[in-house]
């Protein structure tokens, strides 16, 4: 719910998160949260 609350594709967001997760670090893991969040460019 807070993906649709931030105007996120929820399908979208997570699948980018969970790709993101394994690698990213601990002290910026504010980042992944849906108010934050930027999909990556490629």
């Amino acid at each position: 719910q807070s993906a649709k609350l931030n105007g996120l594709d929820p399908y979208a967001y997570l699948s980018d998160v969970l790709k993101r997760l394994p690698t990213h670090k601990m002290t910026q893991i504010e980042e992944l949260l849906p108010h934050c969040w930027k999909p990556k460019s490629n």
